[in-house]
């Protein structure tokens, strides 16, 4: 158990706010960094390291993130009713770090490829690497969720309620710039290629730049707890609140029958054993925890954002001009959209709503941000039906497809042995072989086939595709985007004819014919089997941009109602409710993504968005009929009537004591 320190441990001060904070500050920033970072490539990692279809890694995806919403519970149980809030956090970020130092060194390629043939010789490895490390990374980040921020309040003495204030602003702030930053930077650790025997992307450095953040992050929190403040822990008030629910629940069952009176409320059934303000505020929070129930349903398509849309964005084209996005990266517009909007909507739109004398309460606003994300996955279903009409038609089970190529100067007849059917080929007709669906991570499938009277050696891009006879074809091979330069060495002379340079896109794969050489020249045509992403990633912009407004006027009204409707000393039960209601958010992800059997993207967009709507209309019903309170007129009350019942001296019917109705 912790020690109050009290005054005589008070923080040396700096700007007249405790040093203390600064550790903490820099401490969150990196710890939101790592799980961030973590978070945006996950998705990636599962699909193609781990090979996991698309369904397989959003339902693990949305398990991880569910569970790290389940944890503060935990986390906040431990901290306030056994080890306090320092020994938490200290225990929990030594989990957590060994948590990303595992998910890394699992992700490690070279270490799981023994024959160096470029695959993992024993997928479960890694695999099993992973489990254990997501759900080490779980427990820390979600157990020490709940604790540092209140564990940095109470580094300020009652008078500084000012500079608390600005502390949880720059702590907000500090949260931010950690997911904005890893956003950015891990998806491009990713993309570096790296490896001994198979240059393959680099998720290990993509992991292992976070899992050193992580273990920054704990050593900057220890440097500073000579100069923290400690509470005493004060036990729970979450238990507290559940065993008044549950007595209260006990006690109406042993009095079913009719002979006992009913009560005004049902727990009012508790008042046997708890006093009446514990009574009274507990059924505050119940009314708003009531209100929490269709919220999941907000977070199920919020949550999609490092999941189903970071897989459409593989799919799309990622050229910006002089830059080039990543598909994890897509997910920093968020955040960058968050920094604008806040202050746009709170200083311009709310302002110009009540100018317009609409009373825009806090239940109106959520109940605007849930159609909001439901119009953001109607806008992702229009981008994805844009999308399927760019990706080719494979043949079905049972099923063959045949393309020619001919390489000579004339058109020519094919004749199918066994059927009527012929067709006319001409010199541009191509034959697709051995690619049975478009190219994953936005790579380009490179194959050349040899139309010289000699053999040759072929070389692109630093990549040497070795001897290729004539009227031979070499394997395909895939290059990243960008311009390539072709170099052809003739065997029979050792003539090279070099210079010749073909740019490509993302998710393309060419058929390129090497016709000859003339005056040091590569003379080439190229026959397009699959054609590149030409949707662009920009056309994510807008859903991204509806989804932020949805986040602004959802989560961060949500957040202030479930603090001004709560007593003062239940904000953190409320706080734990909230975060259940992004669990079981990412678990209704689970659960559709693991039994649906939709087979169109799109449609599952519609199908959440409708979901969506049914689950407002009822909120907006509840909310209809939701009287709003002051928590601190409530309990003022409340005290004024104990004070009067102290004043008056006790009386006993029939000269007899109470008797209580249940025995204790």
């Amino acid at each position: 158990m912790e020690k109050n320190t009290g005054p005589r441990s008070r923080s040396p001060g700096c700007f007249g706010y405790p040093l203390s904070i600064f550790f903490i500050v820099i401490n969150e920033f990196c710890e939101r960094f790592s799980y961030y970072g973590m978070r945006a490539v996950l998705v990636l990692y599962f699909k193609y390291f781990l090979n996991w279809n698309d369904n397989l890694a959003t339902a693990i995806y949305h398990t991880f993130v569910a569970l790290c919403y389940l944890t503060p519970i935990l986390g906040a149980l431990v901290a306030d009713s056994w080890l306090g809030k320092f020994k938490t956090i200290i225990s929990l970020s030594i989990v957590y770090t060994i948590g990303q130092a595992v998910l890394s060194v699992g992700s490690i390629h070279d270490l799981l490829d023994q024959d160096g043939d470029g695959r993992v010789d024993n997928v479960a490895i890694p695999i099993a690497f992973s489990m254990v490390g997501l759900i080490l990374i779980a427990f820390g980040t979600g157990g020490i969720k709940p604790c540092v921020a209140a564990f940095g309040g109470d580094q300020f003495e009652d008078h500084q309620e000012k500079q608390r204030n600005r502390f949880f602003s720059i702590f907000y702030l500090s949260i931010n710039a950690g997911s904005l930053l890893s956003t950015i930077i891990t998806p491009i650790l990713r993309g570096v290629e790296c490896g001994i025997h198979v240059r393959q992307k680099c998720y290990p450095l993509a992991f292992g730049v976070p899992a050193i953040l992580m273990a920054v992050a704990l050593f900057v929190f220890i440097v500073g707890s000579t100069m923290y403040k400690k509470v005493k822990p004060q036990g729970n008030v979450m238990v507290r609140v559940a065993k008044c629910i549950t007595f209260s629940i006990g006690n109406r069952f042993r009095h079913r029958s009719k002979q006992y009176p009913k009560r005004e409320h049902w727990l009012d059934w508790a008042s046997e054993k708890y006093d009446k303000r514990l009574i009274a505020q507990t059924k505050m929070v119940l009314r708003v925890l009531f209100l929490y129930i269709p919220l999941p349903m907000f977070w199920a398509l919020f949550d999609q954002q490092g999941s189903r849309w970071t897989l459409q964005a593989t799919t799309m084209d990622g050229d910006f001009g002089p830059v080039q996005i990543q598909p994890d990266q897509m997910q920093t517009v968020n955040p960058i959209l968050i920094v604008i909007m806040v202050p746009v909507v709170d200083a311009v739109v709310y302002p110009l709503i009540k100018k317009c004398h609409i009373n825009f309460t806090p239940l109106r606003k959520m109940t605007v941000g849930m159609l909001l994300a439901a119009l953001a996955f109607v806008v992702a279903a229009v981008v994805q039906v844009q999308i399927d009409k760019t990706i080719p038609v494979f043949p079905a089970a049972g099923q063959s497809q045949i393309k020619i190529i001919n390489m000579g100067n004339t058109s020519a007849t094919v004749n199918f042995t066994g059927t009527n059917q012929t067709a006319e080929v001409g010199p541009a007709n191509s034959l697709v072989d051995g690619l049975t669906e478009k190219p994953e991570q936005g790579n380009n499938e490179i194959r050349f086939i040899n139309n010289m009277d000699s053999t040759i050696n072929i070389t692109m891009d630093g990549v040497t595709f070795g001897y290729v006879d004539y009227f031979s074809a070499t394997n395909y091979t895939a290059f990243q985007r960008g311009e390539k330069e072709i170099t052809v060495t003739i065997l029979s002379n050792l003539r090279n004819c070099s210079g010749k340079s073909l740019t490509f896109g993302y998710g393309s794969a060419y058929t390129i014919i090497v016709d000859g050489c003339n005056s040091s020249d590569v003379l080439l045509n190229y026959v397009e089997d699959i054609q590149p992403n030409t949707i662009s990633m920009a056309w994510q912009i807008p859903q991204y941009f509806i989804i932020t407004c949805a986040e602004v006027v959802f989560s961060v009204t949500g957040l202030s109602f479930s603090y001004d409707q709560a007593p003062a000393n239940m904000k953190s039960v409320l706080q734990a409710g909230w975060l259940l209601t992004v669990a079981v958010g990412n678990i209704i992800v689970l659960i559709i993504a693991g039994a649906s059997k939709i087979e169109e993207q799109w449609v599952e967009y519609v199908l959440f968005a409708a979901l969506l709507v049914a689950v407002t209309l009822v909120f907006a019903i509840m909310a209809y009929f939701y009287t709003y309170v002051d928590p601190v007129e409530v309990e003022a009350q409340m005290v004024e009537e104990e004070k009067k019942r102290e004043k008056e001296p006790p009386s006993y019917e029939n000269g007899n004591a109470p008797v209580l109705q249940t025995q204790m």
